[in-house]
């Protein structure tokens, strides 16, 4: 059976704008069932939500197990004002905030926090991201805290620096990760850091027209060289669509991808079960 550690029932993978909009002011029920049913249909049994602050996740969870689907979501991301992910999750400023935030998302049936410690990539300039991160300590303090009140952390980052703090904090696991380089994926495989690559978010979007397709290419060609050198260290590695995101579809797949891109079967199916036991 099949699993999407990584996915938006939020988001339709067409205009981010509009698909937020179905959901106001309360969860489109007829879109969570359609979604819910396309992935029954192609086999899935366990999907980890990317979160988001309407409530669409959680409305998913209640949905899914009458499609005999494991459903978990972090409620909201969590994200630093001023940085990259306050227009789907909740945001704070001091760490002080940040803490009453966690506890707010376990109290609340989080299944796990979802934290946002870098920018996206710049799909237009391959090595490019729209900004550095937060700092080493500030993650470090993200992941210790959350950890404390006994909840697994998944985190949004890309970049070698912000994956190297991620991995010493002993996050739990890593979504995209684009551009890591060999000290980051060391620090990764030896902390057991389930790494989430997304590759179909880079993959689909080969001949579309939105970005120079040789930049597409080289960004494809770097995560191909990082997914193979990691899983040639013992990494983790799980299939994560993050699906919604623009070009693709709910129901895509993730793992077949990963394997065209230097995967094992063995590394998958580790990380994947790491997934499924933790959060």
């Amino acid at each position: 059976m099949k699993a999407d550690c990584h996915m938006h029932m939020v988001l339709d993978g067409i205009d981010w704008k509009n698909a937020i909009a179905r959901h106001q002011p309360t969860p489109d029920d007829a879109f969570i069932h359609k979604t819910l049913r396309t992935y029954q249909q192609a086999g899935y049994t366990y999907l980890r939500d990317g979160g988001d602050r309407w409530g669409v996740s959680a409305r998913a969870r209640e949905l899914a197990a009458d499609y005999g689907i494991c459903y978990r979501t972090p409620l909201s991301p969590l994200s630093k004002k001023g940085h990259y992910g306050g227009f789907i999750g909740e945001q704070f400023d001091a760490l002080k905030e940040y803490t009453a935030l966690v506890k707010k998302q376990k109290k609340n049936g989080a299944d796990f926090i979802k934290i946002m410690i870098s920018g996206l990539m710049d799909f237009s300039q391959a090595g490019v991201l729209t900004e550095d991160g937060l700092s080493d300590d500030t993650i470090f303090q993200m992941v210790s805290i959350a950890h404390q009140e006994g909840m697994a952390v998944m985190a949004h980052c890309n970049g070698g620096r912000n994956a190297i703090a991620a991995a010493n904090a002993k996050v739990d696991s890593i979504e995209h990760g684009a551009y890591l380089n060999q000290e980051a994926l060391a620090a990764m495989a030896e902390n057991n850091v389930v790494w989430v690559p997304t590759v179909s978010t880079v993959y689909h979007l080969f001949g579309k027209g939105r970005y120079p397709d040789d930049q597409v290419t080289k960004i494809w060609e770097s995560a191909c060289q990082n997914i193979s050198a990691f899983c040639k260290l013992g990494g983790l590695i799980a299939p994560g669509t993050d699906a919604g995101a623009w070009a693709v579809a709910h129901g895509s797949d993730e793992e077949a991808l990963l394997l065209k891109a230097g995967a094992t079967e063995e590394c998958i199916q580790a990380g994947t079960g790491k997934i499924q036991g933790i959060f």
